[in-house]
């Protein structure tokens, strides 16, 4: 059997460990880390409106799509959820959905894609990716095609 002051420090121990835990990684120095409501098809992502409460990152307008990246289980987690409205916390790269130039009205013009030889290349090739650290359903249903 423990002592009282060894079952406490053991107690202290445990708890310290599990809450170190649950912080989140680090954000790399080219990377931010957001979260936006949306619906899922797969492994995209639909970014949805924001609301007051929650207004979400601008630079991510509504409407676009994300490829999203992360381990198999919480992948099949999001996957089980198509149809609900959800909203993914994860890491972006600085910029990469700023490409090309504004022109107003949610219409951007940017430099189209060209392949070795000038053949196109792989639709994936520039399309932007977010690293899923996590997920939580919101209330709301995704429109239905």
């Amino acid at each position: 059997m423990m002592s009282k002051p060894a079952a406490v420090v053991v107690s202290i121990a445990a708890l310290s460990t599990f809450l170190m835990a649950q912080e989140p990684k680090p954000v790399p120095k080219d990377s931010v880390r957001i979260a936006i409501p949306g619906c899922t098809k797969g492994y995209v992502f639909t970014a949805g409106p924001r609301t007051l409460e929650e207004p979400g990152n601008f630079e991510i307008r509504e409407g676009m799509h994300l490829r999203m990246n992360g381990p198999k289980k919480l992948m099949s987690e999001i996957k089980a959820h198509e149809g609900s409205t959800i909203e993914i916390v994860g890491l972006m790269k600085k910029g990469q959905y700023n490409d090309g130039v504004n022109i107003g009205g949610g219409v951007r013009i940017g430099p189209g894609p060209t392949g070795p030889s000038g053949r196109t290349p792989s639709p994936a090739a520039n399309q932007i990716q977010i690293d899923v650290e996590g997920w939580r359903q919101i209330a709301g249903d995704c429109p239905s095609r």
